[in-house]
């Protein structure tokens, strides 16, 4: 989930300056104390590769190579060991610095979490001839999390939200159901596409690393086509709701209703222009 500013040179080389700063600062200058952090981490890095290096001979089968590079992994977890206990200064500041990395990367996620993280928007033929239809009458999307996929399922949700929502019964929704795949990706395109199950039901499925920004994204994207402000049905997520943002905010998914309008409140201040969301 990197943001862009991680690329960027210049920061990064003030970022690195300013650790270099403040590790003097923390050694008071003093060479011996800095030479034994350099050294846990560099007996830290070799052992970690010779552990590696043992791990990939012995999937190949090379079983002398396995031995030979287990006693030499040993060696140096040794060594490592001895350093860290004799010199503890390396553990410290490697310890401040793994624990400023985690809460930096932990405030960027949180502070980017309800971003619209879609590149591209892309429909295939079945998915634009489904939005072109609905888009004659009255646009209705139902978030739907795949189970079984069928019959029974797809009449089942359409009764709820019908019920939830007290919807007539000639009104027309076609079903969206998205896929997470890496939840860690922070953004990419959306592929969309569509097919008819069991004869009737009409299915979007997605796949992204967020459902709650994809359905924000393919809501948008489907009012700038057809100049339609397209409408969302879902049900209420059962459980903690502290809960379901954590595994929003780690999984891409859980509280997704009430994250997909904040997701389209950030994108689009305009509420008269924002696509509508309805949970029953």
């Amino acid at each position: 989930m990197a943001p862009h500013w991680a690329r960027a040179v210049r920061p990064m080389v003030m970022v690195f300056t300013l650790i270099a700063f403040l590790v003097t600062w923390i050694f008071n200058a003093n060479v011996d104390a800095q030479g034994g952090a350099y050294a846990t981490g560099v007996l830290v890095l070799i052992s970690s590769a010779a552990i590696a290096v043992t791990i990939a001979a012995r999937k190949s089968g090379q079983r002398r190579w396995t031995l030979g590079f287990a006693v030499i992994s040993a060696v140096f977890l040794y060594t490592t060991v001895a350093n860290v206990i004799e010199r503890p200064d390396g553990v410290k500041i490697g310890a401040c610095f793994i624990a400023g990395i985690i809460l930096v990367s932990l405030l960027s996620r949180l502070a980017r979490a309800f971003e619209l993280r879609v590149t591209s928007v892309t429909l295939d033929d079945m998915a634009e001839r489904f939005v072109r239809d609905i888009a004659s009458r009255r646009i209705r999307f139902i978030a739907n999390e795949p189970d079984a996929r069928d019959a029974t399922e797809y009449r089942e949700k359409i009764e709820q939200i019908r019920a939830d929502n007290e919807l007539p019964p000639q009104e027309d929704f076609v079903f969206v159901e998205v896929t997470v795949t890496d939840p860690s990706e922070f953004e990419a395109g959306l592929a969309v596409r569509g097919e008819v199950l069991h004869g009737r039901y009409r299915v979007l499925t997605l796949e992204s690393s967020s459902i709650p920004n994809a359905l924000a994204a393919l809501l948008l994207y489907v009012r700038d086509q057809t100049d339609c402000t397209p409408h969302i049905y879902f049900e209420w997520t059962e459980g903690n709701p502290f809960a379901n943002f954590l595994r929003f905010f780690l999984f891409g998914q859980g509280e997704v209703a009430p994250v997909t309008r904040e997701v389209l409140r950030e994108a689009d201040p305009n509420r008269a222009r924002r696509p509508r969301v309805h949970v029953g």
